[in-house]
């Protein structure tokens, strides 16, 4: 409001100060190229990684050739380009929460997505990984405009063991990936990989050690170059692959073959998806307090429709089921630059990347011993996480105790004993035969039965939505 003035009575009165309503809101704020750039570089450092993590496990996983694991990083960093765009800069009032909100692929449906293509005839892995996450982006279009009404059945108690799933059943990826990527060479866990491997993570960790500021952020990616580096002495990197990478393409729809549709994968990528919608909700809730920028019912609902929108588009082009990046709710906090047309910029940047397979193919090229040392601090993260939310969620009740310890018993069990449900019909394996479906089922069930059926107002710290 403006304020009077306080000079004289007699003579000239100071103008008074513009309305505040006119001020321009940090979210909304266009920063010059000088600090618009630097600020966007480190968003696409911070989420690179974690967008072509899912398209290089889902490739290694099915087989794809490095003219299809090419394409399927390029699809990846297209779609994470568009959904952010989407997001950041809005449709009307139809999608975007216009926040400085990063979308991209979430590595929450990988294990899921890997249990698919176990049960998946050869060849045909990929269409069926694809007709479950259409289905799953259908039903976040479907569910998300009433998602605040179902919050209540995800509190951290629930989503903070999925996060915790999610990172402990990913951990053999990277153990695979560090004994050299190919269970059936001779030479699987030979020391040269294990060495490299080790060279890796001992790198990220100096660098997280000894690091400031931007270099301290890249520590994954910087660890993953120089352990790449260090593999071309000793022939462990192969850059045959970068001479046939296309230079500038766009990704072919379908290219991996039509989605086929099969209701236990669809069951399974849906339970999924209901996680990550959580996940975006609670970022657009944190981001909106780091922003100063209330958010509402609307903005969230929004927000899940790009969500749903990308999942759903996703597959066409060789995408997966997309979500929130809390890493870059993490960039705005500590650089408090909060600008949507940042992150924008980083949207556009990683459109680019993806409009030209060449620089896919480049990521692609990093041996898997590399990947395996990294891939070590990423799932482990992502673990740490969730044990951060379960921190939160009322751990000094015993019924609660007994929730997250049976849930995460049921989420351990197809770690721990691959072959424990060979018996049951396939649809069933595909369900349990996933760490995190399983888990996230037996959370959802016993939160009903602990919290919900019969009681009003037991327990009202595990009610809490994050």
């Amino acid at each position: 409001m403006a304020q009077p003035a306080t000079g004289p009575a007699k003579g000239p009165r100071t103008a008074p100060p513009l309305p505040a309503a006119t001020a321009v809101h940090p979210v909304d704020e266009k920063l010059p190229p000088s600090r618009l750039v630097p600020a966007a570089l480190q968003h696409i450092a911070a989420m690179y990684a974690g967008v072509v993590t899912p398209p290089l496990i889902i490739g290694q996983a099915v087989g794809l050739d490095a003219a299809g694991m090419t394409r399927l990083i390029a699809a990846s960093l297209l779609i994470a380009g568009l959904a952010t765009l989407l997001q950041t800069l809005g449709a009307g009032r139809f999608a975007g929460n216009r926040l400085p909100f990063v979308n991209a692929a979430s590595s929450a449906g990988i294990a899921p997505m890997l249990a698919i293509a176990e049960t998946s005839a050869p060849g045909r892995q990929l269409p069926a990984i694809y007709g479950a996450v259409l289905v799953a982006g259908v039903f976040c279009l479907a569910v998300g405009p009433f998602f605040g009404r179902l919050l209540r059945f995800f509190p951290p108690l629930v989503t903070g063991v999925v996060i915790t799933l999610i990172g402990v059943t990913l951990m053999p990826v990277p153990v695979g990936w560090a004994q050299g990527g190919d269970a059936t060479a001779a030479d699987f866990g030979a020391m040269k990989y294990l060495a490299l491997a080790a060279f890796t993570l001992v790198v990220i960790l100096v660098i997280q050690r000894f690091g400031r500021g931007f270099v301290k952020q890249v520590a994954l990616l910087a660890g993953m170059f120089v352990g790449t580096l260090a593999a071309i002495p000793f022939g462990l990197a192969d850059f045959s692959a970068l001479g046939s990478a296309p230079v500038a393409a766009l990704p072919t729809p379908f290219a991996f073959g039509p989605p086929e549709f099969q209701p236990a994968a669809i069951l399974s990528l849906c339970i999924v998806m209901l996680v990550l919608m959580t996940e975006s909700s609670a970022g657009m809730l944190a981001l909106g307090e780091i922003c100063d920028r209330r958010t509402d019912g609307p903005t969230i609902t929004r927000g899940l429709r790009t969500d749903g929108i990308a999942t759903l588009l996703g597959p066409v082009f060789g995408g997966f089921p997309t979500s929130a990046f809390a890493q870059n709710v993490g960039v705005v906090s500590l650089t408090r630059v909060r600008s949507r047309y940042v992150v924008a910029a980083a949207g556009g940047a990683l459109l680019v990347l993806g409009a030209f397979p060449v620089l896919g193919a480049v990521v692609s090229l990093v041996p898997m011993p590399v990947l395996g040392g990294a891939g070590i601090v990423l799932f482990g993260s992502i673990a740490v996480s969730g044990i951060r939310t379960l921190s939160e969620a009322g751990l000094d009740d015993s019924s609660n105790i007994i929730l997250v310890a049976v849930a995460l018993g049921a989420g351990i069990i197809p770690l721990a004993a691959p072959a424990f449900y060979a018996g049951f019909p396939s649809w069933a394996q595909t369900v349990l035969g996933s760490g995190i479906s399983a888990g996230a089922l037996v959370a959802v069930l016993l939160n009903l039965f602990f919290h919900h059926l019969g009681t009003h107002s037991r327990n009202a710290v595990a009610l809490k939505s994050p």
